[in-house]
């Protein structure tokens, strides 16, 4: 059998690469020993641009080719599914793929990541999930409390008038515009608009001029209008990367961001704008709904997540074993041996975070508070051109256009991008 993934040895994600090669083949083909069956297991690398190896994957699985275990980018899973290349896993493998005993591990919310249209097309292989972060120090100077968990939105927007009397440059940073592309999606508009109660896209239709959206885009304007944010940063080519930083320089007071701002971005050690005293200075709070019990689901906070899935080629000559394999990878055993040393990461699993996540209190604080509560992005082939769309309209409020009037404009791109109003939830 082969498994493939976009990691290679001394490229990218290495890692990974080095993971699979050197730990999951030899020991899952004992495993296999063990059990009397001789089982031969090949990595197959690839090092290239994501859109590259999803071009490569698309046209091996239209062809009856390719490797018997892949992984997909979760936002990839609903156009595969369409296209037939990957199938749900009950119908590859039968009962066994309902009924694997790590499926209890992992929160529903996460499940829905390699869930499309209510069947399990592959296994989460990992997943992030978005919070509020603030700095304790210049909270301390606006009289703001150092556990800080705010309610509601308006609660938010107090802290930022707050912040601003006591002269903090940047009260409040919510990704907006097309210069951070898909970061103001998943960090800015699409966690508002779960706040309001809205989705981007729910039973099939796409959601237009709402007033979820509308209040989500009230919010910007309230934020960007009201001198509270920073208008000019959302335009910048770089801007995400300044407001990076800007917060590790105590230049702003709270900043909507994933996991990988703690881990990659502030990270004292090896972090792109390290911040020495981040483990005292930083705090971080759960995403208020608009107002209690307004969130989706009727929650009162929010998250979005992305996240990888690994899934069984269609073609494979050996289903069984392939699921067996896939898995095997996914077990206790190879998530604590794959996160190991620096590597230390969200896993599905709860059971394992548990274990690996103990001296991690911002990622044990996600897998344990936020994952429950998180949503993710319709895995559909026209979502790509609904983000920009979406980010438009951000950059048009943080500009100065009313809420109601970016809504509207935004409805009307929509209907271009998924085929006409009758695709789109009437407002």
């Amino acid at each position: 059998m082969t498994i493939a993934q976009n990691a290679i040895a001394g490229g990218k994600n290495a890692a990974a690469a080095n993971f699979v090669a050197n730990w999951v083949v030899p020991q899952f083909e004992a495993a296999q020993k063990a059990k009397g069956k001789d089982v031969k297991v090949k990595f197959v690398p690839s090092g290239v641009d994501d859109e590259q190896y999803k071009t490569k994957l698309s046209l091996d699985l239209k062809s009856g080719k390719g490797a018997d275990v892949i992984d997909i980018d979760g936002i990839w899973a609903g156009e595969f599914a369409e296209a037939g290349y990957i199938k749900p896993l009950a119908d590859l493998v039968g009962a066994e793929a309902d009924g694997w005993s790590g499926w209890a591990q992992i929160p529903e919310s996460v499940q829905g990541l390699a869930t499309y249209n209510g069947k399990k097309y592959a296994l989460p292989i990992g997943t992030d999930g978005r919070v509020l972060y603030f700095n304790k120090t210049l909270f301390q100077k606006a009289g703001l409390p150092a556990d800080w968990q705010p309610k509601s939105w308006q609660e938010v927007l107090d802290a930022g008038t707050k912040l601003k009397s006591a002269g903090v440059p940047v009260p409040i940073q919510i990704n907006a515009g097309t210069a951070m592309g898909e970061a103001t999606s998943m960090q800015g508009v699409l966690p508002l608009l779960a706040g309001a109660g809205g989705e981007v896209q729910k039973d099939g239709k796409w959601t237009g001029a709402s007033q979820p959206l509308k209040d989500a885009l009230g919010l910007y304007q309230k934020i960007y209008g009201g001198g509270l944010g920073d208008p000019q940063l959302q335009q910048e080519a770089k801007g995400r990367d300044k407001s990076f930083q800007q917060f590790a320089e105590g230049k702003i007071g709270i900043l909507m961001e994933g996991d990988y701002f703690w881990r990659g971005v502030i990270n004292p050690k090896d972090g792109v704008a390290p911040m020495a005293d981040r483990d005292q200075t930083v705090g971080y709070a759960l995403i208020p709904a608009m107002e209690p019990g307004k969130g989706i689901r009727g929650q009162d906070f929010v998250s979005m997540s992305g996240g990888a899935l690994r899934t069984i080629n269609p073609n494979s000559k050996h289903p069984k074993e392939a699921f067996e394999l896939l898995t095997f990878t996914l077990s206790p055993e190879a998530l604590k041996e794959e996160t190991k040393g620096g590597n230390v990461r969200i896993t599905p699993r709860t059971d394992v975070n548990k274990e690996i996540l103990a001296g991690e209190p911002l990622l044990t604080f996600i897998s344990d508070k936020v994952l429950p509560l998180t949503a993710f992005r319709p895995p559909v082939a026209v979502y790509p051109q609904v983000s920009v769309a979406l980010q438009e309209a951000t950059a048009a409020v943080a500009g100065g256009t009313a809420p109601d009037q970016a809504a509207a404009a935004y409805q009307k791109k929509l209907e271009g991008i998924v085929g006409g109003a009758g695709n789109i939830i009437a407002p």
